[in-house]
């Protein structure tokens, strides 16, 4: 049944960046290295832009980045600055999860800005999609120039956003055929799986993308189980498939068997192989973006109007 919060909003596309924004750090999961963040912090000043930090940016506790009140205040506070023009999460890791029913969505809507981040801050995505239909950057600045590259231009300009399949991939043996067109929605597939029943919008119509780290075949087995039987694949046009990595695929049956059996069942075109998610090359996705899926042509693209 449809809620409340998965009832259409008007689409959100951020306005792009001009020399000068400022763009804020925030850590809603676990706690940087330092000097990872500088990294990503030069660069961006490289590009022109002036950049801040949450006030909460490098705490630390167990596994989290701070406590939820400290993280969470720190990503509200973002968006609730009308002087941050774009979000960049320091990491991944753990944690985004238990904050993302609890962002201050009316700030969001009223001063859309674009969250930047992957694996775990995948659930941001989801919820930011399913609450104020914000379209949103997944994806990071510590890959090769090709990948900062893409992700200045999503940050900078308007222009489609173009990703070719790579048939090194592992993934991309999941290849079937047709041509598929949707919102893309997804990311990492333990977020997917930890954002049913709450945190998942509806993907009926949708090109769900899918992305996976270190995840033991039972794990992959059985969210992919959840998520097919409970209906939340029911419906959807496409999927993209982008890096399995961490996973042993010399066994007798693999991930990709595993993945291959479950959505078989769906009959849609699915196109892997995508250098897209926790690998050494890592292209950035376009969360939300009306996007085609040309499985004969290898090629993902994302429309930014």
């Amino acid at each position: 049944m449809e809620s409340h919060a998965d009832r259409p909003h008007p689409i959100l596309l951020p306005p792009k960046l001009k020399p000068g924004d400022r763009i804020r750090f925030v850590s809603p999961a676990s706690t940087p290295e330092p000097q990872e963040v500088m990294r990503q912090v030069t660069l961006l000043k490289e590009w022109g832009f002036a950049v801040d930090f949450g006030a909460h940016v490098y705490d630390k506790l167990g596994y989290l980045a701070g406590s939820d009140e400290d993280r969470l205040a720190d990503l509200d506070d973002a968006f609730r600055d009308p002087g941050v023009r774009a979000i960049f999460a320091t990491r991944g890791g753990k944690g985004s999860y238990r904050i993302a029913d609890r962002i201050d969505f009316e700030a969001v809507r009223r001063d859309p800005k674009p969250l930047v981040g992957f694996s775990d801050i995948t659930i941001l995505h989801l919820m930011l999609w399913k609450r104020c239909r914000l379209i949103g950057i997944g994806g990071g600045l510590l890959g090769d120039t090709a990948d900062r590259d893409a992700i200045r231009r999503m940050l900078t300009s308007d222009d489609d956003v173009v990703i070719e399949a790579d048939s090194q991939e592992a993934t991309a043996a999941l290849t079937t055929s047709g041509k598929a067109d949707g919102r893309l929605i997804g990311g990492n597939l333990d977020m997917l799986m930890t954002a049913a029943g709450w945190a998942l919008p509806l993907l009926r119509g949708a090109i769900l993308f899918v992305e996976a780290v270190n995840m033991q075949r039972g794990q992959l087995d059985r969210g992919l189980t959840m998520l097919r039987k409970a209906g939340h694949l029911d419906g959807v046009a496409g999927i993209a498939i982008g890096q399995f990595v961490g996973f042993d695929l010399s066994l007798r049956v693999n991930a990709i068997d595993i993945v291959r059996h479950h959505l078989a069942s769906l009959d849609v075109p699915i196109l892997g192989g995508l250098p897209v998610g926790h690998g050494i090359r890592h292209r950035a996705i376009l969360h939300g973006a009306q996007a085609t899926l040309d499985v004969q042509a290898g090629r993902l693209t994302m429309r930014q109007r």
